[in-house]
């Protein structure tokens, strides 16, 4: 028999956007926040370089504006910008009273310059921001008594009243996996928030945690929800070059503060391909190391910050500086061999300004979420401003919602069907199928794209669709198995995507339509049997 846990509101996801959105319900709502694992992990944990608001008074919160649409390459949603910006401060100041150890200089904060800024409005907490945040928000949560953390549950799938078969649709809750026990859970609650992060994880290389499936996108997608700007993916310049070292990012305040891009010969190069050089957006300094890589069939390129005082070194960025050197790296010394990796999801499921989705009841938040905000490449530190802007402001219309709540979710749900399920004795089967993926997804959707390449990689999503969903149906749920589901799926809504932009735009670059359109527009897709629209729209 299937257990049933009910809730006022259900959190899927543990990092900076869920567990600001639980804070910001404390004193409204019981609630419960799902981490697949231990919630010290996550890509909020992992950030380095700090979030971008405007907090000196040389600054305008105009200049951070400009800054965002020009790294988004014009594709940004100017009302979902102006948003996020002028609440930027105003949730600063909220982490700031929550307690999280921002760097001082002095009586001030530092503040520090990312590539696409023309400002210093990076507050950070050393070259660790996130794991400050990350670990301030838990000890926060963990007070609380109207807060539940579930860790080491994973959500299957939403629950909603049409798939129920029932009338006036609504989001009320999870199938989820404890998969330390492998008993099934059906949570059940009046709103249910995704904030499950991206999907990096689809490609061979990336800078984020092995959670980074695209859970949240998959499962909005297979509920009837909208996608948007699925092509848009970003790859981080700067990730450590060395077989020992998994995924660890070199946060490009390395950049900010002084550090240069070279080839294996010590020349730089960035000044042949953006005036911005060093300091550009992401997405340019990334195709010009890709360039260089495939151009003299090298490993890597160098990141050289030693210029700089070694103290200076070791007092901003002591994370790096220690990590470097278990690896026989001295930063103060020697350059830092880095690579391009997948690092962030710029689309997402389709909101509003408040998080909601198309589904009533379903909110998305955080990199799970599409807010118009990123456009085609997001500028660096807006992603962990986003979160907690997006978040308070979802708690904010959830408070309102559950005020005037009429109860959709009063009915008995379904119990969890497994017994046409066996144990499966060839589990070798996943992952060669999420190794195939992720590969095919490197040479055929990464940094640069063709039309044929897009259509192979098509060709063999569609393959390893039909084997994951025979799988699926007949052998007894993992973790491992729903997230291959769940990243299959959104490597599927990236490939349609980006096949679906006939131009080159931000992050994504096709050598057959190398300029970019006249028409700015989104890429929209919609489920079959929803009636939503699925063809580009126009901002």
């Amino acid at each position: 028999m299937t257990k049933t846990k009910e809730y006022d509101v259900l959190v899927i996801g543990s990092g900076a956007a869920g567990l600001t959105l639980a804070l910001n319900l404390e004193g409204h709502a019981h609630v419960a926040v799902l981490s697949k694992s231990s919630v010290q992990t996550g890509s909020t944990w992992l950030a380095q370089g700090g979030i971008a608001a405007v907090l000196d008074e040389d600054d305008k919160l105009a200049n951070h504006v400009a800054d965002t649409l020009v790294a988004g390459a014009h594709l940004s949603i100017p009302s979902a910008v102006e948003h996020t910006i002028n609440n930027g401060p105003e949730a600063i100041q909220w982490l700031i009273d929550q307690g999280v150890p921002f760097t001082k200089e002095g009586e001030s904060y530092h503040l520090t310059k990312e590539g696409g800024h023309s400002h210093r409005r990076i507050i950070h907490a050393s070259d660790a921001t996130g794991r400050a945040v990350a670990e301030t928000l838990i000890e926060k949560a963990l007070e609380k008594e109207s807060i539940e953390i579930f860790e080491h549950h994973i959500a299957i799938d939403l629950i909603t009243r049409r798939k129920l078969g029932l009338p006036n649709n609504h989001c009320i809750g999870a199938y989820v996996l404890n998969h330390t026990t492998g008993e099934i859970i059906a949570f059940k609650a009046k709103k249910v928030i995704l904030a499950t992060g991206g999907a990096s994880k689809a490609y061979l290389y990336t800078s984020n945690h092995d959670g980074t499936t695209g859970d949240g996108i998959a499962m909005a997608w297979r509920a009837g929800c909208r996608v948007a700007n699925m092509e848009f993916n970003q790859f981080h310049p700067t990730c450590l070059y060395h077989p020992n070292a998994k995924s660890f990012l070199i946060t490009e305040a390395v950049r900010g503060e002084g550090g240069l891009l070279l080839l294996p010969n010590g020349d730089r190069f960035m000044q042949n391909f953006d005036p911005r050089m060093e300091l550009a957006p992401r997405d340019i300094v990334a195709r010009a190391i890709d360039h260089e890589m495939k151009r003299l069939g090298c490993d890597c390129v160098y990141l050289d910050i030693s210029h700089k005082p070694a103290d200076f070194i070791k007092e901003h960025f002591p994370t790096i500086y220690e990590r470097c050197n278990e690896y026989g790296i001295d930063i103060t010394k020697d350059p830092i061999p880095v690579v391009p990796a997948a690092h962030y999801t710029c689309g997402g499921v389709v909101t509003d300004i408040n998080g909601c989705t198309d589904i009533p009841g379903l909110y998305a938040i955080g990199e799970t979420a599409f807010t118009g905000l990123h456009g085609a490449n997001r500028l660096a530190s807006n992603s962990l401003l986003e979160c907690v802007v997006y978040a308070r402001s979802a708690a904010e219309h959830i408070r309102e919602q559950l005020a005037v709540y009429s109860d959709e979710t009063n009915i008995d749900l379904p119990e969890w069907d497994e017994s046409q399920v066996t144990d499966s004795d060839e589990d070798v089967i996943i992952s060669h199928n999420w190794d195939e993926m992720r590969r095919f997804m490197w040479d055929y959707v990464g940094i640069v794209r063709t039309t044929k390449r897009l259509a192979r990689a098509h060709h063999r999503i569609e393959m390893l669709q039909k084997e994951i969903s025979e799988y699926y149906s007949n052998y007894k749920i993992s973790r491992d198995l729903i997230e291959l589901r769940n990243l299959a799926t959104v490597a599927e809504l990236i490939i349609l995507s980006a096949m679906q932009r006939k131009e080159s735009r931000g992050l994504h670059y096709t050598k057959d339509y190398p300029e970019a359109a006249k028409d700015i527009a989104d890429t929209i897709l919609a489920p079959k049997n929803y009636p939503w629209p699925s063809a580009t729209r126009s901002i």
